[in-house]
């Protein structure tokens, strides 16, 4: 699938721990009806075989609505799903060699924390940058928080898109205005709330209304 920034508007990211019993591609699905542009696959506790079933099954699940499907981290499961891309973070496999793996076709997504980081991360072949904590975040709580200044510089220094994650809501959107970002990516923003298409509404809107803003 053809990568375009405009895909970053409203990226989610799956988290097995809000399931509660419900299914994750009814989720998935609810939240693309509802205006989620991209999904990535995040998952930490399934063992190899059952991660690429999940990979093949949500990736239907996107492909039926024209939605990428992104696998966080592991390059060998995106590639085995024909997954959309991958996207690695600073501690996992080069940037250079994830895209060499790759070949030019798959997206590939990087987190950045630095300007260092960022534009390295470009000229190895990134499609668009990941940067965050932006904000505090229950999610992943060893992220280190990114401020807003680094944020702008980074949107400054490379010239692919930049994705903002990290406590990002409905209450600390609006402070994102005029950063530069493409879009915004969460996580139990949507899929932590009782009423999940609802909530990714709400975020569309406020995430077209920020990027519109940048003149994005």
């Amino acid at each position: 699938m053809k990568f375009d920034k405009k895909l970053l508007r409203l990226y989610i990211v799956t988290d097995r721990a809000w399931l509660n019993g419900a299914d994750l591609g009814s989720q998935v699905e609810e939240s693309i009806l509802n205006g989620a542009t991209l999904v990535q696959l995040r998952e930490k506790v399934l063992d190899s075989i059952s991660f690429q079933s999940e990979a093949e099954r949500i990736k239907t699940v996107c492909h039926k609505h024209g939605v990428p499907l992104i696998v966080n981290d592991n390059v060998d499961i995106a590639l085995a799903a024909d997954a959309d891309g991958v996207h690695v973070g600073q501690r996992d496999m080069a940037a250079g060699d994830v895209r060499r793996k790759l070949g030019p076709d798959k997206i590939l997504g990087v987190s950045a924390q630095t300007v260092e980081q960022a534009v390295a991360a470009q000229q190895a072949g990134a499609d668009y940058l990941g940067v965050g904590a932006v904000f505090s975040t229950s999610t992943k709580l060893d992220a280190a928080e990114v401020g807003m200044d680094t944020l702008k510089a980074i949107c400054a220094a490379v010239s692919i898109p930049v994705v903002a994650i990290g406590g990002i809501g409905p209450g600390t959107m609006g402070q994102l205005a005029g950063s530069g970002i493409a879009g915004v990516a969460v996580v139990s923003a949507v899929f932590a709330q009782p009423d999940i298409g609802a909530a990714t509404r709400k975020l569309r809107a406020l995430s077209d209304m920020i990027v519109k803003e940048d003149g994005i």
